[in-house]
């Protein structure tokens, strides 16, 4: 039962009414109102976090591992309270919570079975050298340790992926780091249901409420309270760029500077030859088109840029794909906001000079209906106008003609940097386009070849991230088992006796771990 209340270390907390949900499909408010966190909450809320931290409740691994799966039959027992809210909240359809959960669930026990393996135990042990010259080796024993209490802010477009239990808490948890969520406020009863079952879990398991908590709060006060609390060792986030940017220049301006993971957004280019579109043009559009309405056009990894070259090819392929994106059924998006802002967005880009919007969808009756759009410009106009670049998140996308291979490849040269390139091609012209290929490496965190972008694999090899502005730091992932590696830290232990030494770094460690370069799998050594 949703009663609009805060989870604060395992205590439901009330408050002044604050803000309600709506109805995306209606517009209608739904009950009951939320209280809006205030400051004395937030370090209510980090406080008990810390002291998780402190005493170290979070380090052993057999610990995180029964949270982690704990949380996952929770929250498939709250699948059907959570599906009823959701659709409610989001105008989402109930099979995508199915889904949705299934991928939450499949993460958390991904990670638990993660955390166990050699893969990402990173203790490596060094024993003294007493007689090397010119002067001895001491004893030397590296392990990651959690960073502290980490601040999450849910995403919109996942309210269950990328939201209260998404990848950005499963894998701070995973981590060992306690966690702090900020609800967001376009779903909040199904982010208190959500936290609700993890509130359990984390009882379940026998720690302390601490080691979670999730505040809702409709105002940006909230965020900056969690931001710069001196005890949030991290945050992650997932959202627009303006909201991943606000929350960047708050951690760099604290006075301990902290690490803000953010994933910002991106416009996905696709990139399509000659001898592909020949072969397969209407294929292609049929998938493109698919990709780009996929959620009403709300993914992260939307294919929002595509660029070929002009020919008498290329002109059919753009009547198969406003064929294919104009037949489909306008879509409600998430909440109000983010439609106003697809709504604005789309009327900015078709008034620019020389941009064409060559095909517009059928409109729906719900008050956050998206018309599906195929704009499109010339590479001239593209590499002149850098707002070009910008994404507008929703159903639309932007099609750019060049004259020749060259100029597509100065496409790419003027690209920011991007969650995913996808690149159609044959084998023979890949071969021949190299340099492109390797000019989009360095602008994006994923590369695929003939197929679409949308849709990312929890896995150990995925990476879901990229160069500026497409996230804050392209060196990690926020999908994906090394996910996880965000949110811990190496420390040496030099001198230690055997004794003193925790158990991850004993050479009798039950844990895998490296000794003088050779692998042990836990165990006497």
């Amino acid at each position: 039962m949703i009663t609009g209340v805060h989870f604060i270390a395992g205590e439901k907390v009330s408050g002044k009414d604050g803000f309600q949900a709506r109805n995306p499909e209606d517009g209608s408010d739904l009950k009951p109102f939320f209280p809006e966190v205030n400051l004395e909450q937030v370090n209510t809320a980090v406080q008990k976090a810390q002291e998780i931290h402190d005493q170290r409740l979070l380090f052993p691994k057999e610990i995180r591992i029964k949270l982690l799966e704990s949380i996952a039959s929770h929250l498939e027992s709250a699948l059907p309270e959570i599906q009823t809210r959701g659709v409610q909240e989001t105008g989402l359809p109930a099979g995508r919570f199915e889904a949705e959960m299934g991928r939450t669930c499949q993460q958390l026990r991904q990670f638990a079975a993660t955390i166990g393996t050699s893969a990402f135990s990173e203790a490596v042990l060094q024993s003294s050298d007493p007689d090397r010259q010119p002067i001895p080796r001491p004893d030397l024993r590296r392990r990651m340790i959690p960073l502290g209490p980490v601040a999450v802010f849910g995403a919109s477009n996942f309210p269950l992926a990328f939201g209260v239990a998404g990848g950005d808490t499963a894998s701070a948890l995973a981590a060992g780091c306690p966690v702090i969520v900020k609800g967001h406020p376009a779903h909040p009863g199904v982010s208190e249901l959500v936290a609700a079952a993890i509130s359990t879990a984390v009882s379940e398991t026998g720690l302390p409420g601490g080691v979670f908590s999730m505040l809702h709060g409709e105002s940006h006060q909230a965020g900056a309270w969690l931001t710069e609390h001196p005890r949030i060792s991290a945050v992650g986030f997932t959202g627009s760029k303006a909201g991943g940017m606000a929350l960047w220049k708050l951690a760099t301006q604290r006075d301990c500077p902290i690490p803000v993971f953010a994933e910002m957004g991106s416009t996905n280019p696709v990139f399509i030859f000659p001898e592909a579109l020949s072969e397969r043009s209407e294929a292609i559009a049929e998938g493109l088109a698919g990709s780009v309405l996929l959620g009403v056009g709300q993914f992260c990894t939307s294919p929002g840029l595509l660029v070929i070259e002009k020919s008498s090819q290329s002109e059919l392929f753009k009547e198969q794909l406003a064929a294919h994106l104009l037949k489909k059924p306008a879509g409600t998006m998430l909440h109000f906001g983010i439609h106003q802002a697809y709504q604005e967005g789309l009327l900015l880009q078709s008034q620019k000079s020389d941009v064409e919007l060559i095909g517009q969808g059928p409109s729906g009756d719900s008050p956050c209906s998206a018309q599906s759009g195929l704009l499109v410009t010339s590479a001239s106009r593209f590499l002149e106008d850098g707002s070009l670049q910008e994404e507008n998140f929703g159903p639309s996308t932007l099609l750019v003609e060049c004259e020749d291979a060259d100029q597509m490849k100065s496409v790419a040269n003027a690209l920011e940097g991007q969650l995913t390139a996808t690149i159609h091609a044959t084998e023979r012209e890949l071969s021949g386009n190299m340099d492109l290929v390797h000019r989009l490496e360095d602008k994006v965190g994923r590369i695929v070849l003939n197929g679409f972008p949308t849709g990312v694999e929890v896995g150990e090899a995925m990476q879901h991230g990229g160069p500026w502005p497409a996230t804050t730091d392209s060196r990690w992932t926020s999908v994906g088992m090394t996910a996880l590696e965000r949110f811990q830290r190496p420390v040496c232990w030099q001198g230690f006796s055997e004794s003193l030494l925790p158990d991850d770094l004993s050479i009798n460690s039950s844990n895998p771990h490296r000794l003088d370069s050779e692998w042990h799998m836990g165990g006497s050594a």
